[in-house]
């Protein structure tokens, strides 16, 4: 985590030539985070290096997000040659360490997203690309892609890609309108912060947003990737986002299809993370996610894709199939 050799320069001419650069955080991108501190007044600056990276996507959601009252990090200064990126700090108290720290507060926490989420969905969409079929099927195909080479199987890609095109439409063809999707909304993307707009929740890591579904945006809450929310709290979050946001009667199914959709991709990217990028650690998401991946498909509305997981991926290639390679 050293500083990119142009951050002094790009820091003095947005008037931070005196701060000190201090590491904060990667993460499952080439994008990397630290924070600028300069006597009381703190930023964070983004690296997101070219050609990897590109920081317009994310400038541009923050901007539509505070126009609409959402709490995104303000855009302090830019250098979109260099990838540099200087946003507004929200702190360090993220929504993950706090409910670690105070468990019982989890209801409250959650139900507060949830009635974010409900006033996003209430806007027409940002300008952004749609997330469609062809995203969809790219996505689910890295499980396929990556998960399945790394256990030693060979799968029916085929029949994969008929399987999930007899269950999108559950999702493309919903009543419920089309949204803004963050896409990555959970525990570790979401702060906690003094603020009375936004339900005092800042804003992160949404610059891959798309137009899409509005259940998406909730499984990725409720079923999330790094932390185990209960059953009873995603069934209540749910009931929650029914009472204030009304969905149309189509909505557990589109939900039930976008989790299988979301679970099957997160499998396929934590396992280039550690084939591709050396990055080991993701691995022991796995068996988390092969749980969530198969309370998706018992729902009716899956049947297609379960019954191919049936047929191509045995039980004892799921939950621990990578356990050897998790660092201990």
């Amino acid at each position: 985590m050293i500083p990119p050799a142009e951050a002094p320069a790009f820091l003095g001419q947005a008037g931070w030539g005196n701060a000190a650069i201090v590491p904060l955080a990667g993460d499952a991108s080439f994008r990397r985070y630290f924070r600028v501190i300069d006597g009381g007044r703190r930023a964070v600056l983004m690296d997101a290096p070219p050609p990897h990276e590109d920081p317009r996507p994310f400038i541009s959601i923050a901007e539509h997000l505070i126009a609409h009252d959402f709490a995104a990090p303000q855009i302090l200064a830019r250098d979109l040659e260099q990838g540099l990126v200087l946003i507004e700090d929200f702190g360090d108290l993220r929504v993950k360490e706090h409910l670690d720290a105070q468990p019982d507060t989890e209801l409250a926490v959650y139900a507060r997203a949830i009635d974010l989420l409900a006033d996003l969905h209430r806007l027409p969409a940002a300008d952004v690309p749609a997330y469609d079929r062809a995203v969809y099927q790219r996505e689910v195909g890295l499980l396929r892609e990556w998960y399945c080479p790394a256990i030693g199987l060979a799968v029916d890609t085929d029949a994969y890609v008929r399987a999930w095109d007899a269950v999108l439409p559950f999702v493309e063809q919903s009543a419920s309108p089309i949204v803004t999707v963050l896409r990555d909304y959970h525990a570790e993307n979401i702060m906690l912060i003094d603020r009375a707009s936004s339900h005092g929740l800042g804003l992160l890591d949404f610059q891959d947003a798309l137009a899409g579904h509005p259940a998406y945006d909730l499984v990725s809450l409720l079923q999330d990737a790094r932390r185990d929310v209960p059953p009873s709290t995603e069934a209540a979050m749910l009931a929650h986002y029914r009472a204030v946001a009304s969905p149309p009667a189509d909505f557990e199914a589109a939900y039930a299809v976008l989790g299988a959709q979301r679970n099957a991709k997160i499998i396929g990217i934590f396992t280039r993370l550690w084939k591709r990028d050396d990055k080991p650690r993701y691995l022991s998401y796995l068996p988390r996610m092969w749980g969530l991946l198969e309370r998706d498909l018992a729902h009716p509305a899956l049947a297609p894709v379960a019954d191919w997981f049936a047929a191509n991926i045995p039980a004892d290639k799921r939950h621990n199939g990578l356990a050897e390679f998790v660092p201990a």
